[in-house]
């Protein structure tokens, strides 16, 4: 038997990126049940509209995926994009940019990994 060996390119991100209609009633109600059901299942908010959620394999990517397909409002725009963890390695996320004073604070928020043998 072939031993896997996890790796960050075997490791994988799960990003979806919504724009959902929230004009009626029934709208919001749809939009908020989507944002809950994605925190549910493991996804946390990366900005309003941006989830983000950790996979460990391949096939856990693949049952996220198809937990977002079910999940689907009937109106508005969703898109998922999966990265490998190297590839999430290169991001960069600036919070409090401030152009006048010239500052920049540069989070870079690695995520907590558990690593078993």
């Amino acid at each position: 038997m072939t031993e896997l060996r996890l790796n960050a390119y075997h490791i994988m991100w799960l990003f979806v990126f919504f724009d959902l209609p929230v004009m009626t009633v029934k709208e919001r109600r749809a939009a908020m049940l989507f944002r809950k059901n994605l925190e549910k299942d493991g996804f946390s908010m990366m900005q309003y509209s941006v989830y983000i959620r950790h996979c460990g394999s391949h096939e856990s990517l693949d049952v996220h995926f198809r937990r977002v397909k079910g999940l689907l409002p009937e109106e508005g725009n969703v898109s998922v994009l999966a990265v490998t963890d190297k590839q999430y390695s290169n991001i960069y996320n600036f919070t409090n940019v401030t152009k006048k004073k010239g500052k920049k604070n540069i989070i870079r928020k690695e995520p907590v990994q558990l690593e078993l043998f």
